[in-house]
């Protein structure tokens, strides 16, 4: 589990094809890997992945194909948020977590807020199947990072992204037409399957 709080933002530094998937390289840039150890846990992107190499201040997974089809941002030079996996001591400062991303939604705009000192709004289109998921002043995961919705409408929702957020996640690089990972709040999808069960 995760918490949505980004540690560092990282780079694609190689990607190699594998038999069923790919190996990426990531150069971690900031982040520390004192107590990292292969088999541990790294959000990247948002994307749960496993350690299978360190050669500090590499980091190296192997992405199957079925991740490959379900999320973006893993192109060489293509900027990653990391996240190290929560440990029970930690501050939930965000919102659990799973890094399960659900599927890629597409930035409609982001343009500087009036009158707010640096803060941005981002508009994001989900696929259809996502939206319902969505609810304003609820949790979602963009590219690894925990926001709070302001509002939706249809399968459009709205994020202010305050100055912090711009300068120590990837969030600050995005343009309309960019894509981004999505991972709606894991209590929203347990809530729709009691209520199916029912």
């Amino acid at each position: 589990m995760f918490t949505g709080m980004v540690e560092a933002v990282g780079r694609v530094a190689a990607r190699e094809r594998t038999r069923d998937g790919v190996r990426v390289r990531i150069d971690a840039g900031a982040l520390d890997l004192a107590d990292l150890a292969i088999g541990d846990s790294i959000a990247v992107a948002g994307c749960c992945l496993t350690v299978v190499a360190i050669a500090p201040p590499l980091l190296e997974f192997d992405v199957s194909d079925e991740t490959l089809r379900c999320t973006v941002g893993f192109d060489v030079d293509h900027p990653v948020n990391l996240e190290k996996a929560l440990r029970l001591s930690d501050r939930l400062g965000g919102h659990l977590v799973a890094g399960h991303v659900d599927g890629v939604g597409t930035v409609a705009a982001c343009a500087p807020v009036a009158d707010a000192q640096g803060n941005r709004r981002l508009d994001i289109d989900a696929p259809a199947a996502l939206a319902r998921y969505v609810a304003p002043k609820g949790s979602i995961a963009v590219d690894g990072v925990s926001l709070t919705t302001n509002a939706v409408a249809g399968t459009r929702f709205t994020v202010n992204l305050i100055p912090h957020t711009l300068a120590v996640t990837t969030l600050g690089r995005l343009a309309e037409g960019a894509r981004v990972n999505l991972e709606v709040d894991v209590v929203a999808r347990y809530v729709e399957r009691l209520r199916g069960a029912a």
